[in-house]
């Protein structure tokens, strides 16, 4: 089968499509034949080698984390689901390798009937990811929530599924991206300079958790929650511990239901069920920036890298 990996760390060029071979599903895993798959801008930055330190790779690397497609192989004890079923979901974090015509999920959850592949093949790793943190944040009814970098992959599904669960949803971008935003449900406002304030302006009583999709503005986003514990940030900003704020990174939990790694935490999977759900009722879609067939991924890197794509990157077959 084709694969898009890497032996070497470097530019988006380093990336090809190469012949491996195809994966097999083992005890509670299932394989897919992938009809659209996600590119992550975690996998940029291990991709480039500015994350060897914290998150070194195996070469050579297949990239890949999150894809939708049929399934065609079901791993021993795996119920509820069967070959044919159109489904969609994440590999292990050890694994990856979505990016692929074949692929081993380990979580899955039915391909909601209103999602294009496309729009499925990007959703498992921004709904995990927007799950977790917002789990640890404990966003609810009632509460007001910034996301900083709110037009991205996450940002765009963490708007939706904070708003879901009833909170105040505050987004920055760039200003031709707003009237995006109020379509999610968020109150837009742009980044930079001054964004204490014009949060203040939004909402006078403040915000009770700041969520941070893209990085470079930590003092800020502390200043504007009032308490490092209320942030959280999933870019990559190894300043977060000086500043007293979580990076989250999800690792698998072990049997007690702890995270494996260090300064990790549990992969947010329940978020799954609960997208297809919201998906189900019309209430979260997933904004696509751009479809690249599989043998353009060092493309669709180049775009990602750019940080300014509206919502995911998908490859296709």
């Amino acid at each position: 089968m084709r694969a898009v990996q890497f032996e070497k760390y470097g530019p988006p060029s380093v990336l090809h499509v190469a012949e491996v071979d195809a994966p097999h599903a083992g005890p509670g895993e299932i394989r897919i034949a992938v009809r659209a798959s996600g590119i992550s801008p975690g996998e940029t930055l291990i991709r480039s080698g500015a994350m060897r330190d914290l998150v070194p790779a195996t070469l050579p690397y297949r990239t890949g984390f999150d894809a939708a497609g049929v399934v065609d192989e079901a791993g021993e004890g795996v119920t509820g689901v069967a070959p044919g079923d159109a489904v969609f979901g994440m590999t292990t974090m050890e694994a990856r390798g979505a990016n692929a015509d074949f692929a081993v999920l380990a979580a899955w959850a039915p391909k909601p009937a209103a999602w294009s592949w496309e729009e499925a093949g990007g959703a498992a790793g921004a709904v995990e990811t927007s799950t977790r943190v917002l789990d640890r944040l404990a966003v609810g009814a009632g509460q007001t929530l910034l996301v900083q970098g709110a037009a991205g992959g996450v940002g765009t599904v963490a708007v939706q599924m904070a708003a879901a669960r009833g909170a105040t949803v505050i987004g920055t971008a760039s200003e031709r991206n707003h009237d995006f935003l109020r379509s999610l449900g968020a109150e837009p406002t742009t980044y930079g300079a001054g964004l204490a304030g014009r949060v203040r302006a939004l909402v006078p009583d403040g915000v009770d958790a700041v969520f941070d999709c893209a990085g470079g503005a930590l003092p800020d986003l502390v200043a504007i929650a009032g308490d490092p514990a209320r942030v959280v940030t999933i870019a990559p900003d190894l300043t977060a511990a000086s500043h007293g704020v979580h990076m989250s990174h999800g690792a698998p939990a072990d049997e007690t239901g702890e995270a494996l790694g260090a300064g990790a935490d549990p992969l947010a999977v329940h978020g799954l069920a609960i997208a297809a759900d919201l998906a189900g009722q019309g209430r979260l879609r997933v904004p696509v920036a751009a479809v690249f067939p599989l043998a353009e991924a060092a493309a669709a890197h180049e775009l990602s890298e750019t940080r300014h794509a509206r919502g995911k990157i998908v490859l296709v077959p």
